[in-house]
């Protein structure tokens, strides 16, 4: 059995908590800034051509797994409303980072897992993948937590165009670690996206339940991932007879 090399780690609901975020807030921020921008529209019907190009993009997204940036159902539904708009323009691109301001600011660290970082990248290469639509909140939601510096690799659905459980999301992770599957070991909250995905490409799973996933929820995805803890604490704690029992 190959000895693990990485440890790789979903980002949101995994290693952080999302706490007092609305997403309503962050959709009326979003108005103000494109009209601010001078998108002279109303907030209702910009928020009905928002929400229907959102909701057909999700299909793509969830059915396909294929990843689209906010920019794009954003231009979108300006354009619908009769505005020439693309996904570059940098008045839409300014909206979508007041979009996520409450976003960013709601992510704090999950207890322990600054404790489990510091331990996991003592004698190991650590790594996350984030289905994320706009990358630069998951670089600046490291920053921010002050935990950027124990990844040697990070992926975000939004730069790499697909989403997790596709696997070429993680064949790409493997890839930048330059290993194979079985030299990896997956912590996600996520049975579908995780778990599912992690084991298809080879790599041992550790499922830990979060604030949007719980044990339930894993028994009724039916996953069955190699190891499953109740906590980030939890996992600290096992963490070296995992490994252990994983290596030999």
């Amino acid at each position: 059995m190959p000895h693990v090399k990485a440890i790789i780690f979903d980002f949101i609901g995994t290693l952080t908590n999302v706490k007092n975020y609305s997403l309503e807030n962050s959709k009326r921020k979003l108005y103000k800034a494109l009209v601010d921008a001078g998108f002279n529209v109303g907030a209702e019907s910009f928020l009905e051509a928002y929400t229907q190009a959102h909701e057909k993009y999700r299909v793509i997204r969830y059915e396909k797994l294929v990843e689209v940036t906010n920019a794009v159902w954003i231009s979108e539904a300006l354009n619908y409303l009769g505005f020439k708009a693309n996904p570059d323009d940098t008045r839409i691109k300014t909206a979508v980072n007041i979009f996520f301001e409450d976003y960013l600011n709601s992510l704090e660290l999950r207890p322990c897992v600054r404790k489990l970082l510091e331990k996991a990248s003592t004698n190991h290469k650590l790594g996350i993948i984030s289905n994320f639509t706009y990358a630069p909140v998951i670089y600046a939601g490291l920053r921010k937590l002050g935990i950027n510096q124990f990844f040697n690799v990070v992926l975000v659905s939004e730069e790499v165009g697909w989403r997790k459980p596709h696997m070429k999301i993680f064949e790409e992770v493997l890839k930048r670690f330059g290993i194979v599957g079985e030299e990896a070991v997956y912590v996600g909250d996520s049975p579908a996206e995780d778990i599912m995905g992690a084991k298809a490409a080879g790599m041992k799973t550790i499922f830990v339940p979060s604030q949007f996933y719980s044990l339930e929820d894993l028994t009724k995805n039916q996953q069955k991932p190699d190891f499953i803890t109740k906590d980030i604490c939890t996992l600290y704690k096992v963490f070296p007879k995992i490994l252990d029992k994983i290596n030999h």
